[in-house]
Parts: structure tokens; C-alpha cells; sequence
């Protein structure tokens, strides 16, 4: 509450009606939630007097541009209801928690004299889920979650790159919202980097000026997979950084359950079956789990199976260890290994057993 009492009246000593309004509606649906619905009643029909109603879709769908392109250089996704599946270590999961609940009582902790910056940097390889950790937190606070496109930041005319940064946290300053900065890598690049032209070097100290003024009273989430190679001055600028790994045994067997969950399976009951697929599929990012199991989903579904089998699931992830590149006798030879029944495989292969049973015998 005291967060967007400040926020009010740094709207008025700014004259920023838009930014009184946005956070003025914020306030009214606390003191709400708190039980003061009288009080809040008031601040509503105050604001109805106004000259402008607070953030609507409307407004956050009006979305900065490219000078050059004139494309949208921020994407805005309001969260929805159902939160974001994530499957995550304990640890992780944690420090997640932590960083929402900073979020949430941010009131109390301005009350207490306590001053905190509301940003996250996530790291960690594609397809890890930072992008669903973004998700998730913007679910669990109910801020829509304002995503830079970096596509369409990075201008080739001079000065243009710096601009559209500015445009960014200008359009999300004012509002009640997550700035996420996905692939921050794109521009957020170490300046002593011999490679990178003497524009982009610029650009990074115009994104650290932006950082520490909106970091001040908004919340900034940032993403990469290249840690590695961002500037050492940003690390100073995220209150808390988390490494999002692959996941391990007990999280992907959890992620091989809920992806499975709308399903009949025949694998998910079956000890054996199951913890093979869950060895199989180590070293796996979510997003490659998700991806076979949705593959063989799509099988099941064309050739009118009522139930997902194993064997679906693991011609699946044989195709993408493989990259399609694959002969009959390698996947016939695969499947073997892995369990699936001689009989089965010429069935699921359209050839006879005799032949699969050849196909074994020459590998031998």
C-alpha cells in the first residue's frame, strides 16, 4: 500500500496523471482486498471524475515502435488464472518464492525502512524454463508481463538502438506491470568486447542508466543464455540472480507426469517403463521433454489410439536425438534395447517379425 501511495504522489510532483490513475485503481483494489471497501469506494469515484481512466488493454496494447521498422519493440501478455507449469529444484523454487513474496510486501518492507530493487536476472541454457519462470511470477503477482523484443530494438541507424531502449521502460514505468528483458544478451554485452561496434558499446550505458532509474519503484526480470558474456556492471544491477539448470531425475519424471496428465498412458503406472523414460530422457531441457511427448501425443491422436504408449514416447525421442536422421535398423536396434517387445516392434514398424528378428541378429 505504501508503494503506490509513493508512486501517487510521484505522479503529481511529475504531473503524471496517467501514472496517479494507474496506481490511484492499484491502491483502491487493496484497500479492497483488505476489507476497507468504503475508502476504496471513494478513491474509485474519485478517479471517474478524472480526465482519464486508468490502464486498460487498450492502452497497453498501444505498444512503442521502431523509428526505422515500425515494428512493436514490446510484446504485453496479461496473466491468466491458471499459473505456468513449472517443475524446478527445491532450491530454485525457493529463491523464487522469496522474489515473489518481495514483490508482494513491498509495502511492509517500505514500511520498515527497508529498501529493495525488484529485479531478476534468470540464467541458464535454452529451454530451461526462464522464460516460464517470467510466466509464472507475472501469474502469481497478477501484473501483465511487458516482453522487449530485442528483434526489433536493435535499429541499424545510429542512436536508434539506445532510443527504443528508452521507449521500453518509458512505456512500462507508468504502469502497473513486469518489464522482462528475454535474450539480454543481445544488448547487454560486456563493452570491452573487440567485436562489437563502437554503437552497440554505447547502447550498454544507456540500458544502465534506464536500469537504475526504473528499478527504483518497478519490477525488471531479465533472461540469457550467455551469462558469460554480459557486461560486469549489470550483475550490480539485479537484487537477486538464479541459474536455471536442466532438470534432474525426480523433476523430469514430474515433468513426464504433467505433460502426460490429459492422456491414458501405459507407462505412467508402470515402474519399469517409467523410470526407463525418465533415464532416457536425462540431460533434456523441459522444453525438449515437452516437445517429444507432445510428438508422440500427435501420433496417438492421428492414428486413433486411445492410449499413449511408451513406445510411442521413445521412437519420439529417438527422431529428435537424431535429428530425423534415422535408418529402420538403428530405431529397430533402439527399441530392443529399451524394452519394447520384439512383436511390438514389427507391428509399430509395418514388417514382419522375421525380418526384425534379422535386423537384430546382423547387429550382434
Amino acid at each position: 500500500m505504501y508503494t503506490e501511495i509513493l508512486r501517487i504522489i510521484e505522479g503529481g510532483l511529475n504531473k503524471d496523471t496517467k501514472k496517479v490513475l494507474n496506481y490511484s485503481k492499484t491502491l483502491a483494489e487493496k484497500l479492497d482486498g483488505d476489507g476497507n471497501q468504503k475508502l476504496a469506494k471513494l478513491i474509485l469515484k474519485t478517479i471517474d471524475k478524472g480526465p482519464a481512466t486508468t490502464v486498460t488493454m487498450d492502452e497497453l496494447l498501444t505498444t512503442p515502435v521502431d523509428q526505422e521498422s515500425r515494428l512493436s519493440i514490446v510484446d504485453v501478455e496479461v496473466p491468466s488464472k491458471e499459473k505456468n507449469l513449472i517443475v524446478l529444484p527445491q532450491l530454485v523454487e525457493n529463491k523464487i518464492s522469496d522474489f515473489i513474496n518481495l514483490v508482494k510486501h513491498q509495502n511492509e518492507l517500505i514500511r520498515s525502512g527497508i529498501e529493495t530493487s525488484n529485479t531478476l536476472l534468470l540464467f541458464g541454457k535454452p529451454g530451461v524454463g526462464k522464460t516460464s519462470v517470467a510466466r509464472y511470477i507475472s501469474e502469481s503477482t497478477g501484473l501483465p508481463l511487458v516482453i522487449a523484443r530485442f528483434d526489433a530494438i536493435v535499429s541499424s541507424l545510429l542512436g536508434n538502438t539506445a532510443k527504443n531502449i528508452r521507449k521500453i521502460f518509458e512505456f512500462a514505468e507508468n504502469k502497473p506491470c513486469i518489464l522482462f528483458l528475454d535474450e539480454f544478451d543481445a544488448i547487454a554485452k560486456a563493452r570491452d568486447d573487440q567485436y562489437e561496434l563502437g554503437e552497440l558499446k554505447r547502447v550498454i550505458n544507456s540500458l544502465l542508466q534506464n536500469i537504475d532509474v526504473f528499478a527504483k519503484n518497478n519490477i525488471l526480470i531479465a533472461a540469457t543464455n550467455h551469462p558469460e558474456i554480459l557486461d560486469k556492471a549489470i550483475w550490480r544491477r539485479f537484487n537477486t540472480v538464479i541459474e536455471i539448470g536442466a532438470p534432474q531425475e525426480n523433476e523430469i519424471e514430474e515433468l513426464i507426469k504433467n505433460f502426460v496428465d490429459d492422456f491414458k498412458t501405459d507407462f505412467i503406472n508402470d515402474e519399469k517403463k517409467k523410470d526407463r523414460l525418465v533415464k532416457l530422457f536425462e540431460g533434456k531441457t523441459p522444453s525438449d521433454i515437452k516437445a517429444v511427448i507432445n510428438n508422440a501425443k500427435a501420433h496417438t491422436i492421428i492414428h486413433n489410439s486411445d492410449t499413449l504408449s511408451y513406445e510411442d514416447v521413445i521412437i519420439e525421442l529417438y527422431e529428435f536425438n537424431n535429428n530425423g536422421n534415422i535408418t529402420i535398423e538403428k530405431l529397430v536396434e533402439f527399441l530392443n534395447e529399451n524394452g519394447v517387445p520384439q512383436a511390438t516392434i514389427a507391428e509399430r514398424m509395418k514388417v514382419s517379425l522375421r525380418q526384425i528378428r534379422n535386423y537384430l541378429n546382423k547387429q550382434a
